[in-house]
């Protein structure tokens, strides 16, 4: 859906809030269509922020795997990999 938007969940060190906040923040503003809202729907855009941020953090809470945790400098470094691979074309 969101490119920008990454995988928050089983990472050592866990997510932080304000990760948590810019997915919550990436996801609004893909459904709304605004980068920035105008003053007349500023309140219900960052209303759908915070309770999506808290929706998200609730769902990492509760969720459970046996996997053990991935790395973000290793997970970085795939990503860099792929975009490297991709664009070098």
């Amino acid at each position: 859906m969101c490119r920008n938007i990454k995988t928050l969940f089983n990472f050592e060190p866990p997510v932080m809030d304000e990760e948590i906040r810019g997915a919550a923040l990436q996801f609004v503003r893909k459904v709304s269509g605004f980068h920035k809202p105008s003053k007349a729907n500023e309140a219900a855009f960052l209303a759908a922020v915070e309770d999506i941020t808290a929706a998200f953090s609730k769902l990492l809470s509760t969720l459970e795997t046996n996997a053990p945790p991935r790395s973000r400098a290793e997970e970085a470094a795939k990503a860099r990999s792929r975009a490297a691979r991709k664009f070098s074309r």
